[in-house]
Formats: structure tokens, C-alpha cells, sequence
């Protein structure tokens, strides 16, 4: 068994150093790829010029977007405590978004997981502490930071039976996890799934998500031609939608009437918004026309931009949440959720416990087709006594479910 370990450790860093060496080739052909590239490139520098001396880093890894949502409230948490918090990200789709926030210090890729550039990162930012994120368990860098002696957090992590810690062949992957100071997961079932591993440094602390959505209530969620554009009428809201989702809802947008429509594709490239407009026979509005377009008149307005999407749920009566059509991944429930407001989805979403547990609940329903979609559309439409009962389940939902941000801070942060 230990020679298996040794084997695939040495395959997992041959196959590091190959992506490595294709990537460049990759990147002539492919944008996101360039970006992911180009973007390693500079780290080194970046480092070194925005590195305070002798600063208490704390670094948080977030593979792409969503983690660093995710990992926001104890990032603000550590801040306010006098920590300086460096952010890596892995995803370009994280990064290009998320690089010049100001929630973070300093906000870098990661570079890619050789022995050589753990230990130099590692030896360069002299974190006092690591967290990360849900998932991605990089061994080098891990090893590394154990090495070092630097106390190493899973936050809001998940586990699941088919993974490879699990499995007799992922002696290489349970090593990684060795060295984790302390686990705080999001459910029981991932801490049962550790102890049968042998750990018991877990703490069902529950997901932070959770905590952040909530923090979307206490904000100024004011959008003035949001509000202007939807009146006084019922409003829906599509939100994070893929091609799979509006072939189930474009016909419901053109038969309904008296109701305002606002769409926020998860793809705004001009030719995907154009081919969406041309789906519906309503008076559309782009977000981009929006400061010489007629709002009141308007019955469909398309958000061709993005970073708005969780204050645009604060004005909808029902939402629906995309990416569960396909197989892209369901996106956010929790944002429209949070202001008590019916959530409705495609089929595909049982990798995502907040759906799961929502669905069963009766807060979130999920849809497989158009006639699926129009008959609960309608029904939620028209009955407001229905909409103000299913929204509720998801307010009290969200509500019992924060606080996994005071039980990182109460237990880490001293």
C-alpha cells in the first residue's frame, strides 16, 4: 500500500508539471486558459510588492467564485480581529471578478501545486494561519504548510462517499488531509465520513453561505430603475440562467401577462443575449439601454451585466435559480431565498444540500419541463396566499441555519 501511495504521489506531480507545460500551448486557443496563465506569471511579483513586512496573514484559498462568497464572512471576521488576509483563487472566473475587491488585502492566483512553488509561497507570504474553502486539498502545499507550522482550516467543508479519501486506492489524498489542524464541515454525514478515517478534529459548524446570504438583508439593496421598472406589478426573476433553462421558460414570458420579467443570463456575450431576445415577443429592455429606454412600458428586462443579481432578487415575487436544466451546476438558491420568496429549479440538483434539504421542505420546486414550469409558474402567479406560505419556509430555512462564521471564530481565532 505504501508503494501504491508512493506511485500515485509521483503521478500526481508528473501530472502537475505536464499541465504545466501544455497550458501555454492550451492558452493560444482558448481565453479563460490565457487568463489562467498569464495571470501566474505575475504572482511572484505581486507578492512581493504588496506583502506588508511582518503583516499576520492569514491566506484564504477559494477555488473560484462561489468559495470566496463563501469564505467572505470569516475573511470580514479575521479583519476585524487585525489579521491581513491574502486571497488565491485557482478559477480565472473567480479571479477576473473577484481581484480588485476590497474584502481582501491582497487577492493573487495560486500557483500551480509543485513542491518548488509551495515552499516558496508559503516561505514568502509566512501565513499564520491557512484556511480553505469547501474543497480542492492541494498535497504540496499541504505538506508544506505542516511542514512549517502553520495551523490549516477546511472551511465549510463536504464530503462524499465517491470521493477518493475513501476509496482503498486514496491512501495519497487521506495523507493530504492529515494535514488539517481542525475540519469544520457542513453537515453530520461528512463528519461520520472523517471518523471512519480516524479523525475526530471535526466540527459540524454548519455553512457559512448561510451567514453570508444573511448578511444580504441588513445591506442597501436600493436599485432605483429596478424599482422603476417594476411598478407595482408581481415580478419574476431568472437568475444564473443557461440555454437548457430558457427553453423552458421563454414560452411561459410570452403567454403571461400583466407580470414584470427580469432575466440575468449566466452568459452575457452579445450574441447569447441577442439570441434570448429574439426567443421573446415582449418588450424587452437590455440593462444596457436601460438610461434611454422607456422602464414603466418595458415587460421583460434582460441584465446584460453583472453584480447585481442578489439586490435584483430583493424586488422579485417568485424567482427562478438556473443551471439545474443542464449539467453546468445549479446555481445559488440561497440568494433569493433569503428574502422569502418561493425559488423555483430544474431537475438536476441533487449535489447541492441547501436544494435537497429545500425541496424537501416544500420552499424550493423543482421543474423537468416547460409544462412542468407553467404549471407551477401559474399557479405561484396567481396565489398570493401560496407564494407568501413557501417564501416563509425559506426565510425560517436560512434563519435557523447561520451562524457557522461564530463557531469558526469562537474555536480559530482567539
Amino acid at each position: 500500500m505504501k508503494l501504491l501511495s508512493f506511485v500515485i504521489l509521483k503521478l500526481y506531480t508528473f501530472i502537475i508539471y505536464l499541465i504545466k507545460g501544455l497550458l501555454p500551448l492550451v492558452g493560444c486557443f482558448n481565453k479563460k486558459i490565457r487568463l489562467f496563465v498569464n495571470g501566474r506569471k505575475v504572482v511572484w511579483d505581486r507578492l512581493a510588492s504588496g506583502l506588508v513586512p511582518n503583516g499576520r496573514y492569514v491566506w484564504v484559498h477559494t477555488a473560484s467564485l462561489g468559495e470566496f462568497e463563501q469564505g467572505l464572512p470569516v475573511i470580514k471576521a479575521l479583519r476585524g480581529q487585525g489579521y491581513r488576509i491574502l486571497v488565491t483563487f485557482f478559477s480565472p472566473s473567480g479571479y477576473e471578478v473577484r481581484k480588485n475587491s476590497q474584502d481582501a488585502d491582497l487577492i493573487v492566483y495560486l500557483p500551480l501545486d509543485t513542491t518548488a512553488n509551495a515552499k516558496r509561497f508559503v516561505e514568502t507570504v509566512r501565513p499564520v494561519m491557512a484556511i480553505f474553502v469547501k474543497y480542492e486539498f492541494w498535497l504540496h502545499y499541504l505538506h508544506t504548510l505542516k511542514g512549517a507550522g502553520v495551523p490549516t482550516y477546511l472551511l465549510s467543508g463536504i464530503f462524499r462517499s465517491e470521493q477518493a479519501f475513501f476509496k482503498w486506492y486514496g491512501g495519497v489524498m487521506r495523507e493530504g488531509l492529515r494535514c488539517f489542524t481542525h475540519f469544520f464541515v457542513q453537515n453530520e454525514d461528512s463528519a461520520m465520513l472523517l471518523s471512519g478515517l480516524g479523525f475526530e478534529n471535526v466540527t459540524v459548524s454548519g455553512d457559512t453561505r448561510f451567514d453570508r446570504v444573511y448578511e444580504i438583508l441588513q445591506r442597501d439593496n436600493q436599485l432605483d430603475f429596478v424599482a422603476h421598472f417594476k411598478g407595482d406589478r408581481l415580478c419574476m426573476v431568472f437568475g444564473s440562467s443557461w440555454a437548457l433553462d430558457e427553453a423552458i421558460y421563454a414560452n411561459f414570458i410570452n403567454q403571461c401577462e400583466n407580470v414584470k420579467f427580469i432575466i440575468a443570463p449566466h452568459n452575457i456575450h452579445a450574441n447569447e443575449i441577442g439570441a434570448l431576445r429574439d426567443k421573446l415577443n415582449k418588450k424587452v429592455v437590455l440593462y444596457s439601454e436601460k438610461d434611454t429606454a422607456d422602464l414603466t412600458t418595458a415587460e421583460v428586462l434582460i441584465v446584460d451585466t453583472v453584480g447585481l443579481l442578489t439586490k435584483i432578487y430583493s424586488y422579485a415575487d417568485v424567482a427562478y435559480v438556473g443551471g439545474g436544466m443542464g449539467t453546468q451546476g445549479l446555481h445559488n438558491v440561497l440568494e433569493p431565498a433569503v428574502f422569502g420568496i418561493p425559488v423555483v429549479i430544474g431537475k438536476n440538483y441533487e449535489k447541492f444540500n441547501e436544494a435537497r434539504e429545500l425541496v424537501g421542505l416544500g420552499g424550493v420546486i423543482s421543474v423537468a419541463s416547460a409544462e412542468g414550469f407553467e404549471k407551477v409558474m401559474g399557479e405561484l402567479v396567481t396565489n398570493a396566499e401560496k407564494r407568501e406560505v413557501i417564501g416563509a419556509i425559506n426565510r425560517k430555512y436560512i434563519g435557523q441555519k447561520k451562524g457557522a462564521t461564530a463557531a469558526f471564530m469562537a474555536a480559530v481565532a482567539r
